[in-house]
């Protein structure tokens, strides 16, 4: 695959998830649609890295260190950001957390989240593009 086929296959991938999310938060599925909402960022910053180093992106959710290994230069405020939509991520994959996370995803949390998450993704793809 090209480098710009590999690019575009992550933000198309990005875009459906994206798609996905909010058809989630419209059916009031809050925390799926922010676990998928993770995966938005986790493969838009996926593309970011294609575009740097034309190679496959790692194998990895952490958006946080994702973000670093593409040297992308963040305030804190989004560095704390990226760290707490790793715990979406966390929280719908295992069973001790799940329960927690359903109870905090009301729409008012999970509508600052989706659009802070919305956001940093169009961000990024005005960088990618």
């Amino acid at each position: 695959m090209k480098k710009r086929q590999h690019i575009n296959y992550w933000i198309k991938s990005a875009e459906h998830d994206l798609e996905v999310a909010d058809t989630l938060f419209q059916n009031k599925k809050y925390d799926w649609c922010l676990f998928i909402a993770h995966l938005v960022l986790e493969k838009i910053l996926k593309a970011y890295f294609v575009k740097q180093y034309n190679k496959l992106p790692p194998k990895l959710h952490n958006l946080l260190r994702l973000a670093e290994m593409v040297d992308l230069e963040l305030t804190e405020e989004q560095k704390l950001f990226l760290d707490e939509v790793n715990d979406f991520n966390l929280a719908i994959r295992y069973p001790d957390y799940k329960f927690s996370f359903y109870k905090k995803c009301t729409e008012d949390f999970t509508n600052y989240y989706f659009e802070k998450i919305k956001d940093f993704y169009k961000w990024l793809l005005s960088q990618i593009k």
